[in-house]
């Protein structure tokens, strides 16, 4: 007997005779008839679920596999095999208590050892159990007649008994075989991975210029605020954020400001200009321009006219999109007046109309359509934008706000999908007098490229919601700023003084940045103010004569004209010259305001500016430090936490308590030792 296992381990499996492949299908074939007669679902119960897929990874490759048919260890396989299919059938029918009760009384007897063991073994360390058949059924099996004489002769020596499902009890349930450890888990029994497919728009930081040879920057206007929340997501999960999400002009324009505002609507912003030192480069200066909008009185409020534009794509199937995307919106229907109207359309594999402009004194109307939202399908951005401005046309209200508000993770797989193609579309329908503004949800999907892309040319503001709260803030507390225009196309221009100032960089707006002939081409689009709405930018400024200057004197400086020497002469107590243009929401000519900076304007210490001068400089710093600006990087995350923790000022809402806390922790994460 010792000896035939000896000569049997040194040999191949052998090829199974006719009988042995017969009977092992045969016992196949009876295991899977024997459940189906036993589970059949009582009437009036649930139909019972198909087989796991964890069984069909097991048995396809058994059963589609000629070699399998050419191998003795077909029954040590398939019988096991088939006990495993019995157990998985019967798992898979969910019972009462009372049908299981009568099912116990029918069912056949427990299969034996090997098949409890194998189908132990499936349920518990189903990779395992798919590898080790794998292994098994890819073995060479050459027919040895010796061998296949061999095995007959062992049987009958041991006396191996017979299983309730035919054939042979294997060697493993005897206790005379070790089972060997399953190889690494095959790729294709492997969840595929998450994909990250977010995508993102920023471009490399502004350099420094020389204004001998540059003297003047042009810029559109940002009111949006996408890239501070995302950042914020981020942090609180516990990872710096992606460099290229990080817009530092949205950072700063996240934050409420009280900068000095106009008075009425004859003056629809005013600028404002404070110059202090450079906390991060004694060499330099920094120039604060701030604009506050006009802030429109509720009451006068013109009547709104809005499209709800979402994505119900399989994409949106997390907690954090379309669950938390429903919500927000509910907040909004409050908001809004009783006079309001309010459509919904939605799109994934295609678009459809889920709610026909209604009024929102109907609230439970519109209330009830968002509650029927459920997510499933691919995603038609281009034809739901379609059937938005379609609706939108439809109850376009004459000199009120004609505005569509979409709603998605940004994943855009059916139809027109580039962002040019998309910009286009949304370009030509922002004609109609109707725009466009994006609300950005969830990770993985997010394509922070094509939301920017869409709202700047739809006349629209981007926004990107990660909490209830953030939906709070956008879409109630600052619902005016958001829905409601004061002046289109906003540009701005700074011309500086080269008697007085050598060099400067724009802290952000890299996205935005526009050629110096574009400030006076009114054709040329821009950035939109609403109601109450701050813009910051901040200059880094070099001095005349500072040792911080990077960039040499120009050889042949000689060769500049007279008369910007005269000009240069006439105007030298003024360091820079700020221009503003913008179209008032009705109008297609646009109106100039012009600001001069002097040393008027300055103040000694950054110390003695207002607190949100100091908090606005906190929170650039901030993101240029996380974008990996080297101009900020020997100015610490403590540095940036104690300015603006000494600059939260009264903070009701406690978004500045907030920023503070997010410093500290971009700097545990980082691992930062300052």
């Amino acid at each position: 007997m010792t000896d035939d296992f000896e000569k049997l381990a040194g040999k191949l499996p052998p090829a199974p005779s006719s009988e042995a492949r017969a009977r092992a299908l045969a016992a196949a074939m009876e295991a899977y008839d024997a459940v189906a007669e036993n589970s059949g679902a009582a009437q009036g119960s649930a139909p019972s679920v198909r087989p796991s897929s964890i069984f069909n990874r097991i048995w396809s490759p058994i059963m589609n596999r000629k070699l399998l048919a050419g191998s003795a260890l077909a029954t040590l396989i398939v019988v096991p095999g088939a006990a495993f299919l019995t157990l998985e059938l019967a798992g898979n029918n969910p019972k009462s208590t009372h049908e299981t009760e009568i099912a116990a009384k029918t069912e056949p007897k427990p299969a034996a050892p090997e098949a409890q063991g194998a189908a132990s073994l499936a349920r518990s360390h189903p990779a395992q159990a798919a590898a080790k058949i794998a292994e098994q059924v890819e073995s060479e099996a050459p027919a040895a007649a010796e061998a296949d004489a061999m095995a007959s002769r062992m049987a009958t020596d041991t006396a191996a008994p017979m299983s309730t499902l035919g054939g042979t009890v294997g060697f493993a349930a005897q206790g005379r075989m070790e089972i060997m450890p399953a190889p690494t888990t095959p790729a294709d029994n492997l969840p595929p991975p998450v994909e990250n497919r977010e995508r993102f728009g920023n471009a490399d930081a502004n350099p420094v210029k020389s204004v001998a040879s540059e003297p003047v920057s042009t810029f559109s206007a940002d009111v949006d605020t996408a890239s501070y929340s995302f950042v914020r997501r981020s942090l609180m999960a516990g990872e710096m954020p992606n460099r290229d999400a990080v817009r530092v002009e949205e950072m700063v324009n996240y934050f409420p400001y009280d900068w000095p505002r106009p008075t009425s609507t004859a003056e629809p912003f005013k600028a404002t200009v404070t110059v202090t030192p450079t906390p991060w480069n004694a060499g330099t200066r920094l120039m604060h321009v701030a604009i506050k909008g006009y802030e429109v009185v509720p009451a006068e409020a013109p009547k709104a006219n809005l499209v709800f534009l979402i994505d119900v794509s399989g994409s949106m199937d997390e907690p954090d999109k379309l669950p938390l995307l429903k919500n927000a919106f509910r907040l909004l229907v409050d908001k809004l007046k009783p006079e309001d109207t309010v459509s919904i359309v939605t799109y994934a594999g295609n678009a459809g109309t889920v709610l026909e402009p209604t009024v929102v004194k109907d609230k439970a109307k519109i209330l009830a359509a968002i509650e029927t939202l459920t997510p499933g399908g691919s995603t038609a951005g281009a034809a739901g934008i379609d059937a938005a401005y379609q609706l939108a046309e439809k109850a376009r209200v004459k000199g009120g706000v004609n505005r569509i508000l979409l709603a998605t993770d940004g994943d855009f797989n059916v139809g027109p999908s580039s962002d040019e193609e998309l910009k286009r579309l949304v370009e030509e329908k922002r004609k109609s007098g109707i725009f466009l503004s994006v609300l950005g949800f969830g990770r993985g999907n997010y394509n922070d490229a094509l939301m920017q892309a869409i709202a700047q040319n739809g006349n629209g503001v981007a926004t990107y919601i990660d909490t209830l709260a953030e939906a709070q803030k956008t879409l109630v507390e600052e619902a005016g700023s958001s829905l409601f225009p004061i002046a289109k196309d906003v540009k701005l221009q700074v011309e500086f003084n080269p008697a007085a100032i050598a060099e400067y960089r724009l802290i952000g707006y890299e996205t935005r940045a526009l050629k110096r002939e574009d400030f006076n081409n009114d054709r040329i689009d821009a950035g939109d103010i609403g109601s109450g709405h701050s813009v910051t930018a901040i200059y880094e400024v070099t001095p005349k004569g500072s040792p911080a200057v990077l960039n040499d004197d120009l050889r042949y400086a000689t060769a500049e004209k007279p008369e910007a020497k005269v000009a240069a002469v006439g105007h030298s107590g003024e360091l820079a010259y700020l221009k503003i243009r913008y179209k008032k929401p009705d109008s297609d000519k646009s109106e100039l305001i012009t600001t001069p900076v002097t040393e008027a304007n300055a103040v000694p210490s950054l110390a003695e500016a207002s607190a949100d001068v100091q908090f606005s400089t906190a929170v650039a710093a901030f993101g240029q430090k996380l974008a990996g600006n080297t101009a900020i990087s020997g100015y610490s995350y403590t540095a940036i936490a104690d300015l603006a923790a000494g600059a939260k000022g009264a903070d009701p809402f406690a978004y500045r308590a907030e920023f503070v806390n997010m410093v500290r922790l971009a700097k545990g994460i980082s691992g930062a030792e300052e």
